[in-house]
This record gives structure tokens, C-alpha cells and sequence, in this order.
């Protein structure tokens, strides 16, 4: 069911690599301002989904539409910048080792940015940004300094400091301890009330779930099983999701 309040669509939507059916009717909306998370077996297309929302792969059949824009029509100027208000967090922050946290946070600012902002303005982005996951003052530290859980938040810290509408998450606390899980976790969660972000999260992790959702969408034999808050996921008897629960 697409809601009237969906800032992402997707409708109807195919997808198959060669023999192999991916989607062959992904239907689903993310609403403004909320907190979706996205789970299901390996392999079911969860990463596929994301990259497929920023135009990085095409749909062979169905609808994307983002604010009402259809992605599959979008020119590579529109896409462009569709990509700069949605931002992708990788499994592994993937910093560059030989910069700075400073210089990382601010590499896209000054690509992007580097004939209207100055100096002073990005390394005030910069700031409020690592502040926000609560990193202030590390600009001058080096990635192999960092912990695995600093490192992601470093690389949470250049997301924000574009000033996304949507953040993607995907697999956010792949090897990191509890502690750091909890801490990413309660991160995702302030960001979105603090910046009113639409955020997709995708996860296997039930603490995750639990933690960040407003709604949760389960993925399972090229479409979406269920979609409901935590509490109605917990409830349901659909027996894909069901058995996946159990498992967790």
C-alpha cells in the first residue's frame, strides 16, 4: 500500500540478474521523516533495493519514484541531484586512510561545494557534524587511530555534513561490538529527531530493529512479506517472517 505522506515509492517494481528473479513485485513507501528499517534473508535484495533508489542500477519493470520523480527517467543531471539529498553510509565507513577525520569529513563538502563555501564555513560543517556523533574535536586524528566504532561514526559524521534528506544504512553495525551497537543505534535515532531525516536501515540485527524502527519491512521471495511497526512484526504470523524471527 503506497502511503499519500511517501517521499520513496516503489511500485510494482522487477528486478533479475540473468535466471535469477530478485523483484517481481516490490512494492513498498517510506514516509517522510521516518526511521524504515529493512531485513530478510541473504540474498533478497535489501542492497539491491538501495542501489536501485539512487539510479546506480536500473529496474527492468515498475516504478521508483522519489518526491514524486520517477528515478528510471531521470537524466544524469537529475540523478545527480537526486544523489546529493539521498546519502549512502557503507558497511565500512570506507575513510581514506591517508586523510585526516577532518579531511574525510570534508571531502565531499569540498567537492561539491568548493566555489561557494569557504574555509571557514566547511570546517564549521565539519564541526557541528562530528559534534552531533559525538566526536567533537578529533578533526586532526587519523583513521588507523579510531576504533571500529569511531570509524563509523566518522563516517556518519561526512554524511551529515552534506545535509542529506534520506540516509541509507546499510548493514550499520557489521562488526562492531554491543557497546558501539548500541551507541550507532542511538545515533540513527537522535539524527532523525534532531534533523528530521528519512532514514532506510538495513540490518539482520534484532537489537537494531528494536531500537531505531518506526516501521519494519521484510523482504522474502522478490517482494515485501510484511510491513508494520516492531510490535506488529513481533506479532505476525506470516510464516517467512515468522520463522526468521524465531531464528534471530
Amino acid at each position: 500500500m503506497i502511503m499519500d505522506d511517501a517521499l520513496i515509492q516503489f511500485i510494482g517494481v522487477q528486478k533479475r540478474f540473468g535466471a535469477k528473479v530478485v523483484f517481481d513485485d516490490l512494492t513498498l513507501d517510506v514516509k517522510r521523516g521516518e526511521v524504515l528499517t529493512v531485513m530478510g534473508p541473504s540474498g533478497c535484495g535489501k542492497s539491491v533495493m538501495l542501489k536501485m533508489l539512487i539510479g546506480l542500477l536500473p529496474i527492468d519493470a515498475g516504478k521508483v519514484l522519489f518526491d514524486g520523480r520517477d528515478v528510471g527517467s531521470m537524466d544524469e543531471h537529475e540523478l545527480l541531484d537526486l544523489r546529493q539529498q539521498v546519502a549512502y553510509l557503507f558497511q565500512g565507513a570506507a575513510l581514506f586512510d591517508s586523510l585526516t577525520v577532518g579531511e574525510n569529513v570534508a571531502y565531499g563538502l569540498r567537492e561539491r561545494f568548493w566555489k561557494t563555501m569557504s574555509r571557514n564555513e566547511i570546517a564549521q560543517r565539519v564541526a557541528r557534524s562530528l559534534d552531533l556523533v559525538g566526536l567533537a574535536g578529533t578533526e586532526a586524528m587519523k583513521p588507523a587511530d579510531l576504533s571500529g566504532g569511531m570509524r563509523k561514526r566518522v563516517g556518519l559524521a561526512r554524511t551529515l555534513a552534506l545535509e542529506p534528506r534520506v540516509i541509507l544504512y546499510d548493514e550499520p553495525n557489521t562488526g562492531l561490538d554491543p557497546v558501539n551497537t548500541a551507541r550507532i543505534n542511538e545515533l540513527i535515532r537522535h539524527i532523525q529527531k534532531t534533523l528530521g531525516v528519512t532514514s532506510v536501515v538495513v540490518t539482520h540485527d534484532m537489537k537494531t530493529m528494536s531500537s531505531v524502527s518506526d516501521r519494519v519491512a521484510f523482504l522474502y521471495g522478490g517482494r515485501v512479506a510484511f510491513v508494520g511497526t516492531v510490535a506488529e512484526l513481533r506479532a505476525t504470523r506470516t510464516a517467512s517472517v515468522r520463522t526468521f524471527i524465531d531464528a534471530a
